[in-house]
């Protein structure tokens, strides 16, 4: 092998030589490339970027610690990873229609979206549900629509996601309520709550009850879990929103490992043994345009994680070292202009996630920056995940772009920033010390001002948007939620209310409250409300009436 010393004195030379003679003729684009995080990007890599690299110790066998070349040692030679299109719309009705169509067209996991409403824990006939009852998701109000929603769908065989986080602990008795009624035994039962309140303070705003409060829900689920549906991913900690707030790849991968702290310290304080539930453990990442950055993101974000776990909270189990991860293409880089294109970057992203390693994926539909998806948009935007796993090739080797110059340098650098932000708000009192204080948002919110001045510069573009652009956009169709589903979906509230066993119902509320505020978990207490046609709305007020609600502090 070449002498590192050698290789740089050859590299000092190419540099003098031919790319000095080359850029006083023609010089090249920017005078600075890097990547979305600052991360300088030089003009060449080389073996003498990583010199004091141990293959073993970093990067090693997939499915072997520190896993930076992914989680199962065959990868996707055994199987795809899951292909989840997230879908939810309207009603409970609607959404079914639109699951069972997916499945049919091959996609092999469901992933649900919920209205705001149901996010917040309001029922549809609240008053501050008026005009978003459906608009972003599936209204989901009781037992009735859950039974609807998942209606000829079999829960011993399709895993489901759902995208819910205050109220995750609602929708997950729901789902189990609906599991009892198919007959199908928890322990088949298969699939991930997000359940990550702790990002909603910091990038998305879906939270109902103050932090630590909120981390009791989240433990009591971990606890529950573990004993009752071993097969359910517990909570899905979520870089996705993150990086759709705004943040940097660095930030990202920081800000969702540090959580990932806040959540592992919490169950560990509630008396749950780290290998009872870090393997059920998993992560949501982002896929955004910055190609090989995203592909090196997940490899470091593999390698920190399972040092973490194993350093600082001593597992054991090397399923808890594992970072497992659903992925999903970055809805902000969808643009409205030229709507096309972003078939394109959902393409780019798509891939980079794959050869990151990802365990499942969403890809989204070109038309996301106007509407919820069209039928057609769906099944192009589940055809480009198809198209990948089958035509490309990409998927019959592992961790193709290991040992790239360029790849490599890139992960290395990743971690080290991510370190550097973990250590920070590890001396800041951790995760939900550093929130309260608003570090992860301040941070969050100059990163994304930054971005958006770039593309006002035109320092960086976006095809369609700031160059290339037509004088003229073409009126593209797009999904429309009529407006008296709200009133329907009201009625069905209404009409539950009205035929369910009235003492039941307000017995199990009140145990609801009775545990929120004395103690114990609170999950059984739930799914017994439920089973009563409790509504949403009513247990999430059960514990409003214990835990208050979060009011954020003015960041400046």
């Amino acid at each position: 092998m070449d002498d590192i010393d050698a290789i740089r004195r050859a590299h000092a030379a190419f540099d003098s030589g031919p790319v000095e003679k080359l850029l006083k003729k023609s010089p090249e684009r920017r005078a600075q490339f890097e990547t979305t995080s600052g991360i300088p990007i030089k003009r060449l890599y080389t073996p003498a970027d990583r010199t004091e690299s141990s293959y073993l110790d970093e990067l090693g066998f997939p499915g072997q610690a520190p896993f930076t070349r992914g989680v199962q040692p065959t990868m996707y030679r055994g199987r795809f990873w899951t292909m989840r299109q997230y879908a939810g719309f309207g009603t409970a009705e609607e959404s079914n229609k639109r699951y069972r169509y997916l499945l049919d067209q091959g996609q092999t996991g469901l992933s649900v979206a919920f209205d705001l409403p149901t996010q917040m824990g309001r029922d549809s006939d609240h008053q501050l549900a008026r005009g978003e009852v459906g608009r972003v998701g599936v209204a989901i109000d009781s037992l009735a629509d859950m039974e609807t929603l998942l209606d000829q769908i079999p829960l011993d065989k399709v895993t489901t996601s759902m995208t819910i986080n205050a109220t995750a602990s609602v929708l997950l008795a729901l789902y189990l309520a609906v599991a009892d009624k198919q007959k199908v035994p928890w322990s088949k039962v298969g699939g991930t709550i997000q359940n990550d309140v702790l990002k909603e303070y910091v990038a998305r705003g879906t939270y109902i009850y103050p932090p630590r409060q909120s981390l009791r829900i989240i433990t009591d689920i971990f606890a529950f879990c573990a004993k009752e549906v071993p097969s359910w991913n517990t909570i899905s900690i979520s870089g996705y929103h993150i990086r759709e707030a705004g943040s940097t790849a660095a930030q990202e991968i920081a800000f969702t490992i540090a959580n990932g702290i806040a959540y592992v310290k919490a169950a560990l304080d509630a008396g749950l043994g780290v290998d009872e539930f870090g393997p059920r453990l998993s992560f949501f990442w982002n896929v955004h345009n910055d190609f090989f950055e995203e592909v090196a993101k997940f490899r470091a974000a593999r390698r920190i994680w399972s040092r973490i776990m194993r350093d600082r909270f001593a597992a054991k189990d090397p399923r808890s070292m594992t970072l497992r991860c659903h992925a999903q293409t970055a809805g902000s880089s969808l643009t409205a202009q030229q709507i096309d294109n972003n078939v394109v970057r959902v393409t780019l992203q798509a891939l980079a996630a794959v050869l990151g390693g990802t365990q499942s994926l969403h890809t989204n539909g070109k038309d996301e920056a106007l509407a919820l998806p069209t039928e057609d948009s769906a099944r192009l935007a589940l055809r480009t995940q198809q198209v990948i796993a089958n035509e490309s090739g990409a998927a019959d080797t592992i961790d193709p772009l290991a040992g790239s110059y360029f790849v490599e340098t890139l992960t290395d650098e990743l971690e080290r920033r991510a370190l550097e932000y973990i250590e920070q708000i590890d001396g800041m009192g951790g995760a939900v010390s550093s929130i309260e204080q608003g570090f992860m948002q301040r941070e969050i919110q100059n990163s994304a001002y930054r971005y958006q001045q770039e593309i006002e510069r035109k320092d960086r573009t976006i095809v369609g948007v700031n160059a290339f652009t037509l004088e003229r956009e073409p009126v593209p169709e797009i999904l429309q939620i009529k407006p008296e589903l709200e009133q329907r979906q009201k009625a069905k509230v209404a009409q539950v209310r009205a035929e369910r066993a009235a003492k039941p119902a307000a017995d199990a509320l009140a145990e609801v409250e009775r545990v929120a505020r004395d103690g114990g978990n609170l999950m059984p207490p739930i799914v017994t409300a439920v089973r009563a046609y409790c509504t949403l709305g009513e247990i999430s007020d059960a514990m409003r009436r214990v835990f208050g609600e979060y009011r954020p502090a003015a960041l400046l």
